[in-house]
C-alpha cells in the first residue's frame, strides 16, 4: 500500500485515517508469542534517563516482545523497568548483539550522549587518533558516552545492513548521512528540523512548507531512507512519496514525545512497510494528544499519551461504529 504523493493527512479526517490504518497488521487469532513484533530499543545514557523508557512502554502496549538495552552508568532505568517493565526483557551490553539479530526492528538512539561535534568533525583526544573500532567487545569498553553513540550506531549499520532500523535523537546527531547508503533496507529517521540540518547539511527552518517537502523527499530518494521530520505538521517521506500528517495541539511541545513517537514508529515498523509505520505513528500521537486535550486540556503528560494511543488504535482500526 502506498500514500498518494504530497497527499495532506488532517487527524479530522476520520475517512482517510482509517484507510491509512487499515493497512497495518493486526494480531491474528492464531498468531503466537512472538509472531506480532519483536523489537529491541538501544538507548538511555548517564545523563537522559527516561527517554528511552518511554519508548520502551509504548512498544510493549503494540508488539509481543520488547528488549531494552542501554549503558552501565544507567543502572537505575534497569531497575525501575524491571519493576514495571512486565513484557520486556532487560538486555546487558555484553549480549546485545544476539537481540540485534533476533528482533524484527531496532530502534537506536533515544536519551543516548552525544559529543559536542561529531567524532569525525575533529580530531580525536591524544592516544585515541585513528582509533577503529571493529570488535564488539572493544567498542563496549569506551567510556566516553558520546564516542560510545558514534561507534555503536556505525558497528550496527555495518555489521546488520539487511536490519530494519529506526535512528533518532543522539544516534541522528552523531551518525555521518553517507552510513544510510551502507543500509539494503530502508531505515526510518525522527529528525526535528535541527537534527535534519546538521545530519543532510542543508538549511531548512526557514523554508516554505512547499519547499521542507521538497527536501525530505530529496534526502529520503538520495539516501534510501524514510525520513519523517518532526515538525507542528510532520513531513514523511522514503524517496517516492510524500505525505504531510496536520493535527495535535500544544501539548505534544513536552519533552518526551519524541522518543514515544520514535518507540511507536519502531513498534510499526516491526511488522509493516516504513511509510505506513511513521504516518500512523504520526496520526496517532496527534489523534492521542486531541483526546487527552477534552479531559485535561494542555496539561496531559508523557504517561497519559502512553494510555491512550492503545485505545486509539483500537478505535481507529477494530472497534466498530455504533
Amino acid at each position: 500500500m502506498t500514500i498518494q504523493n504530497s497527499k495532506v493527512i488532517k487527524t479530522s479526517d476520520t475517512e482517510t485515517i482509517k484507510s491509512i490504518l487499515s493497512h497495518l497488521s493486526i494480531p491474528k487469532s492464531d498468531s503466537h508469542k512472538g509472531q506480532n513484533g519483536k523489537v529491541l530499543i538501544i538507548g538511555g545514557s548517564s545523563l537522559f534517563h527516561s527517554a528511552s523508557i518511554w519508548a520502551a512502554e509504548i512498544s510493549s502496549f503494540l508488539v509481543d516482545i520488547v528488549h531494552y538495552s542501554s549503558t552501565i552508568e544507567n543502572n537505575q532505568v534497569f531497575l525501575s523497568l524491571k519493576k514495571k517493565f512486565h513484557n520486556g526483557i532487560i538486555v546487558e551490553q555484553k549480549d546485545l548483539l544476539d537481540y540485534v539479530k533476533e528482533d524484527d526492528a531496532v530502534l537506536v538512539g533515544p536519551g543516548m550522549i552525544r559529543s559536542q561535534k561529531k567524532i569525525s568533525d575533529y580530531a580525536l583526544p591524544a592516544g585515541r587518533q585513528g582509533l577503529r573500532i571493529t570488535n564488539f567487545n572493544d567498542l563496549i569498553k569506551i567510556k566516553n558516552e558520546g564516542e560510545y553513540t558514534y561507534y555503536l550506531t556505525k558497528y550496527l549499520i555495518e555489521n546488520f545492513p539487511e536490519k530494519k532500523f529506526v535512528f533518532d535523537a543522539g544516534a541522528l546527531q552523531m551518525m555521518d548521512r553517507q552510513w544510510l547508503l551502507k543500509l539494503k533496507v530502508s531505515p526510518i529517521i525522527t529528525p526535528h528540523q535541527g537534527e535534519f540540518e546538521q545530519l543532510f547539511g542543508v538549511k531548512i527552518k526557514q523554508c516554505s512548507q512547499e519547499e521542507k517537502i521538497a527536501l525530505v523527499e530529496k534526502n529520503a530518494k538520495e539516501f534510501k531512507t524514510t525520513i519523517m521530520l518532526k515538525t507542528i505538521t510532520d513531513i514523511i517521506s522514503d524517496g517516492e512519496t510524500a505525505c504531510v500528517v496536520e493535527g495535535g495541539n500544544q501539548g505534544l511541545t513536552k519533552g518526551g514525545t519524541g522518543d514515544l513517537l520514535a518507540g511507536l514508529t519502531t513498534s510499526l515498523y516491526s511488522s509493516n512497510q516504513s511509510v505506513i509505520a511513521a504516518a500512523a505513528s504520526s496520526i496517532l500521537l496527534k489523534k492521542s494528544a486531541e483526546s487527552l486535550y477534552l479531559k485535561y486540556g494542555y496539561w496531559y503528560n508523557i504517561d497519559k499519551l502512553v494510555e491512550e494511543i492503545p485505545k486509539k488504535l483500537f478505535e481507529l482500526t477494530i472497534k466498530k461504529s455504533k
